[in-house]
Formats: C-alpha cells, sequence, structure tokens
C-alpha cells in the first residue's frame, strides 16, 4: 500500500532524509519512530503531499507520487500535530465543511458524518462547539475529518500530542478496531514508546536514516540477551578494565556501561564482586525499543541531534 524507496530529501545543504526506504501493507499499522529532529516530519510531509520527492520514489496506492498527487490526495487521509478544526464552530460544521472539500454535499455527506461519529462515539456532540471538547474528543474529530472521503491510507502525525494518558488509551484502541474492521493502512509518526508498542511494524529513524525495522518485538529479540547499564564516576577507565578482564565490548553512552548478554543476572553479579569500589549501580532488564534505539545508533534517543 505504501511503498518508499531511497528517499532522500535537503534543505539546501542539510540532508534530513537519505536513502530512506519502507515498505506498508494493506491493514498494517506502521509506526515511524524517531527523536526530535530524526526526520520524521520531513517524511510525514513528503507522503502527505506537502513536499515533493527530490530523489528516489514514493508510490501509495498504487499511485507514484511524482506522477499524481492529486489522485494520492484522495486515497489519504491526513491528521496533523497541529490543531486544524475551528473551535467556534460546530462539531459537524466543521466536518461539513471538510466534506465540501472533497466534492461531498447533501446527503452523501450526511450519512458519512453520521456514520463516522457513530464509529467515535461522538454522535451527541455533533452540535457542541468544538472549543467546549476536551483534548481527547477534538483529536478524534480531527480524525474524523481525515476519514470522511473513505481514504486508503491514514497518515497521522504524533496523533496523541497533549493528550492525556486515558485519551492516547482511548485513541489507540479505535485506531486499531479502524485497520480490523475497515483494512485501513495507518502510518503514524511518533517519540513516544509506549505509542510505538501498538504498532504492527516499526520504522526507526536517526538522523535522517533508516537505523531499524520491523515488528516491536522482532526488535526487542534481535538484541538477544539481557540489557545491562552500569553507572559509575569513571566510565572510560572501568570500560577499559572490564575489556581486559571479560573481553566485553561494553558502549559508553553518555556517561554511563551497557551491554547486551545473554544470563546478564551472572554477568551482573561477577561484575560487580570484581569492581566493587568502582560500580556505583547497575541495572538489568530485558530489552525495549529505546535499547534498540541505542544499540542500533550509538547514542541514547533523546540525545540524538537534530536532522530536521
Amino acid at each position: 500500500m505504501i511503498d518508499v524507496r531511497e528517499l532522500t530529501h535537503h534543505y539546501g545543504s542539510h540532508c534530513a532524509l537519505r536513502a530512506v526506504s519502507l515498505e506498508v501493507s494493506a491493514g498494517t499499522i506502521l509506526g515511524i519512530l524517531g527523536p526530535n529532529g530524526s526526520g520524521k516530519t520531513t517524511l510525514f510531509r513528503i507522503l502527505s503531499t506537502l513536499y515533493p520527492v527530490q530523489q528516489g520514489s514514493v508510490t501509495l496506492g498504487g499511485i507514484s507520487l511524482t506522477d499524481d498527487p492529486a489522485a494520492i490526495r484522495h486515497k489519504i487521509g491526513v491528521t496533523f500535530q497541529a490543531p486544524s478544526l475551528d473551535p467556534r464552530l460546530t462539531v459537524e460544521e466543521n466536518l461539513r465543511y471538510q466534506g465540501y472539500l472533497y466534492g461531498l454535499s447533501g446527503r452523501p455527506l450526511r450519512e458519512r458524518i453520521e456514520e463516522i461519529m457513530s464509529r467515535l462515539k461522538l454522535t451527541d456532540r455533533l452540535r457542541d462547539r468544538v472549543q467546549s471538547l476536551s483534548g481527547g474528543m477534538q483529536r478524534r474529530v480531527e480524525i474524523a475529518k481525515g476519514l470522511l472521503h473513505d481514504p486508503q491510507i491514514l497518515i497521522l502525525d504524533e496523533p496523541s500530542t497533549g493528550l492525556d494518558p486515558g485519551a492516547r488509551i482511548d485513541l489507540w484502541i479505535y485506531l486499531q478496531r479502524l485497520r480490523d474492521e475497515s483494512g485501513m493502512t495507518i502510518l503514524v509518526t511518533t517519540h513516544l514508546m509506549e505509542e510505538a508498542e501498538r504498532c504492527d511494524r516499526l520504522v526507526i529513524l536517526d538522523r535522517g536514516e533508516v537505523a531499524a525495522t520491523g515488528s516491536p518485538e522482532e526488535l526487542r529479540s534481535s538484541l538477544g540477551g539481557d540489557c545491562l547499564t552500569i553507572i559509575t564516576e569513571n566510565p572510560d577507565s572501568l570500560r577499559e578494565k572490564i575489556e581486559t578482564d571479560f573481553q566485553l565490548p561494553f558502549q559508553k553512552i553518555g556517561d554511563n556501561l551497557r551491554l547486551e548478554a545473554p544470563r546478564g543476572h551472572e554477568l551482573l553479579r561477577n561484575l560487580v564482586e570484581a569492581y566493587p569500589d568502582e560500580i556505583q549501580s547497575v541495572s538489568l532488564g530485558k530489552p525495549t525499543l529505546e535499547d534498540v534505539f541505542i544499540a542500533r545508533t550509538g547514542h541514547q534517543f533523546w540525545g540524538a541531534e537534530s536532522a530536521s
């Protein structure tokens, strides 16, 4: 349903995306995970036809973005990170004006609005002004706008921005129901690990490049063991000793030392016994998506440099 090949995008001399490739099957929720500045927004703007393709190719629903962006706009629904509703109008008025932009009117538009509002459990709020709705409800109305013309693909940029935890959970329950009931393909950009865990597949972006792809479970399993993190006052000195004594290639991440290893609890015990005065604290756990990011990029998720 979505096919991106060797996509590269520059802002002047700055490369925001470098040879990005990804494929999304129909009926899949794909998450584009990356810290601020990883290139997520640039990719979102290209897929939603706001930016042209500079280099590479993008096909959505079998149509080349370069050849016919207007046709693609009828196949995609887009929900932007920034609010796009008029707060002084009612929910129905916002949706009706959105429908007019896609050539919908009269009875077909009314029936479509009623159908989507029923799905989103907002039927009783149709005549309420948007400014009277909670943040979670407003977000659902934003998504409803993107669904009015019955697109094949729904593209959402940081959809849970500004939502409280309960509203965020409700939003993801609805997105998963939308995938299951209609077979819609959904692409979500996010910097939230717990949100990424809810996706069928992930593409991890870092500084404009694809660092890893796969399902959340596949990515976690790829590390092949426990994740051990050591906090010490002299990480360089301790890393050198460990590599000499244990032949283990610890990574230095910030001021910490980090390693993925099978039977990590045994290694933890041996290290604490060997360097009791140099290890301030140590943590051990099963790999997380943040561990995957660190392993693939060599730096912490929130330590990434800006890449636009």
